[in-house]
């Protein structure tokens, strides 16, 4: 993805382009899969650990990306399809490998509508099916 058109996606959610927020986003594009803060850290070393959470956090706050937690208590991170403000509609399932340890995107699968009871507000929700992948079924 060209930093022109990052730049411009930034500024549609509202954030300013800086080196370490194009840095981080492209990371993201080039990833196709849900990653990691130590996965981001791992593939992005020219930037510290603490520069990069702080994009994502800032990132997480105005819909760049959306996150979920794997069952472990680590968060993973992709990019928000998007342009404007997220909305439930854009949830989907994900699927956590615990053989390689990878998380998937499962697009196609989305998530029912569901009736929360009278008080209750919803900003987000997440789904995380847990088991083997594919590919990690075939190795074995």
């Amino acid at each position: 993805m060209e930093y022109k058109d990052i730049e411009i996606r930034l500024e549609k959610k509202g954030i300013k382009a800086t080196a370490n927020r194009i840095t981080v986003y492209r990371a993201l594009a080039s990833a196709h899969v849900p990653v990691t803060l130590s996965m981001l850290e791992e593939a992005l070393v020219t930037v510290d650990k603490s520069s990069i959470f702080r994009v994502l956090s800032l990132f997480l706050e105005h819909d760049v990306v959306h996150a979920f937690e794997d069952g472990r208590g680590v968060l993973h991170y992709e990019l928000c399809g998007n342009e404007g403000h997220c909305d439930l509609s854009d949830s989907h399932l994900h699927f956590y490998c615990e053989s390689c340890q990878k998380s998937y995107c499962l697009d196609d699968v989305h998530l029912p509508e569901i009736s929360l009871p009278q008080g209750f507000t919803s900003h987000s929700i997440s789904f995380v099916i847990k088991g083997i992948c594919p590919h990690c079924q075939a190795r074995q």
